[in-house]
């Protein structure tokens, strides 16, 4: 290497942008060290990027596992998140943050190599956009055969909302509503931080926030980071459930986010329970009930038949229905109990 190309190299890592990444946690002793031991593996001057892993409490050891980490690494710093909330946890984040750009990540999720912030720089740059949005695909290594089912669910049309790009691979300016995860500090003097209200779905609150207020989000599947899904269908289950109440609350501050899209699920729950009494009430609501039980079974079994074909895979066929039919129960309950009954949560952060 000549002195110029060196002097070049000294300039490149001097400009890179300083990174604040911030890793909301609870309870996540299984992967929370594979995913920060690849983030501090990164391919990236370890003086321009901070890792802030805010723990909600955790009670499996998680904690004792990032303060090791960040007893042998000077840029890992672990922080408290008292209320647990995952909207409270980026907040804390935030206010820590001493980064040009901030970028969310869970703690168990794989990264596709070690130029993820790399790459993140390099979409702000060509972009100029206000915030990076990426492909989260539910696809880790070692995955169970159920995890591979709840994976192919999620992101198929039938068990994943369908005016998300959270699973596409074209690269363009989008709405940041569902896909963006990586934002320049200045977005949050702009919009504000998350909403502490919210325990799910804050990130896409804060999103409509960002596409109300005119600002652009650039997606890239450059920068795709891969998510565990849940292992089991009861874990399943309480996700979506949570998601579920996200929707409603969402849409309840947001009246515009509303989509005829989210009302099968509820409707699907709704029916089954209301439909059940009612059936025995006279033969012919009983047929209209069982008629539509078996066409609900018959979408569900052809859409897992459809995907276990494509991956000629057809042991994924029973735990495809079965995640399927977890999904749309979950969310629809979810969306009924916030109906009946929301849930409250005191907001203790300011500009939130």
């Amino acid at each position: 290497m000549n002195e110029n190309d060196s002097a070049s190299d000294r300039q490149a890592v001097f400009q890179l942008p300083f990174f604040s990444v911030i890793v909301p946690v609870r309870n996540e002793a299984q992967w929370i060290e594979r995913t920060l031991s690849q983030l501090i593996a990164q391919d990236y001057d370890p003086g321009r990027f901070e890792i802030l892993v805010i723990d909600g409490q955790s009670t499996d050891g998680t904690p004792e596992l990032i303060g090791r980490l960040a007893a042998l690494h000077e840029n890992v710093r672990l922080l408290s998140n008292p209320r647990r909330l995952s909207s409270a946890a980026r907040n804390i984040g935030i206010r820590h943050a001493c980064g040009d750009m901030v970028v969310i990540v869970d703690g168990h999720c794989e990264f596709e190599d070690d130029r993820y912030l790399r790459k993140l720089a390099a979409a702000f740059e060509r972009s100029g956009a206000d915030c990076i949005g990426r492909p989260q695909p539910l696809d880790i290594s070692g995955a169970s055969s159920l995890q591979r089912a709840i994976a192919a669910a999620r992101s198929s049309r039938l068990g994943h909302h369908p005016d998300s790009h959270v699973y596409s691979s074209e690269e363009g300016f989008v709405p940041a509503e569902s896909v963006a995860t990586a934002y320049r500090r200045s977005v949050f003097d702009t919009v504000g931080y998350f909403d502490e209200t919210f325990d799910a779905c804050e990130d896409v609150e804060l999103n409509h926030r960002i596409d109300r207020a005119g600002l652009r989000c650039f997606f890239t599947p450059e920068v795709a980071v891969r998510y565990a899904p849940r292992d089991s269908l009861g874990g399943l289950f309480r996700q979506l459930v949570r998601y579920g109440r996200g929707r409603v609350r969402l849409a309840r501050k947001h009246p515009e986010t509303f989509s005829f899209g989210i009302l099968p699920p509820p409707m699907l729950v709704f029916g089954l329970i209301a439909g059940l009494p009612l059936s025995f009430a006279a033969v012919w609501l009983a047929a209209i009930y069982v008629g539509v039980v078996v066409v609900y079974a018959a979408i569900v079994l052809a859409g897992s038949a459809s995907i276990a074909l494509r991956r000629w895979n057809f042991r994924l066929l029973l735990p495809l229905s079965m995640a399927f039919l977890t999904i749309h129960l979950a969310s629809g309950t979810g969306i009924l109990l916030e109906l009946i009954h929301p849930r409250h949560y005191i907001v203790m952060v300011e500009n939130a």
